[in-house]
């Protein structure tokens, strides 16, 4: 099943978000990769809360447009990009010999945000 993308709706969603770097980042991100800007444009309540055990099934880098949670643990180094992150989540991730990185950051070094797996 291919997931469209309305471009429009993320433009009507994006009226209603305060955060000027978020709405930067949604915006640059619509050409690039608009299946990362429609999850940012979502409220914010409704953006995906991952734990550490459900990024640890995933073979390779992860890319999550929300915010990573403690539980779990990871078992091998991993990058892991995210808007947000518990502290409890990033110390894990340290321990593990992962890196965390912002999304806004990773951005800098790879605009399209292309290599990762996206977990919803």
């Amino acid at each position: 099943m291919e997931i469209t993308i309305n471009k429009t709706k993320i433009e009507k969603r994006m009226r209603h978000k305060m955060d000027a770097s978020l709405v930067e980042t949604i915006v640059r991100l619509k050409k690039t990769n608009p299946v990362v800007a429609k999850e940012l444009a979502r409220p914010k309540r409704r953006w995906p809360a991952v734990n550490l055990k459900d990024v640890d099934m995933i073979k390779g880098d992860v890319l999550v447009a929300g915010k990573i949670l403690s539980a779990g643990d990871l078992s091998g180094a991993k990058k892991i990009v995210a808007w947000s992150a518990s502290v409890r989540a990033i110390e894990k991730i340290k321990d593990a010999k992962g890196t965390f990185v912002f999304i806004v950051d990773e951005m800098k070094k790879n605009p399209e945000l292309n290599g990762f797996d996206i977990l919803r």
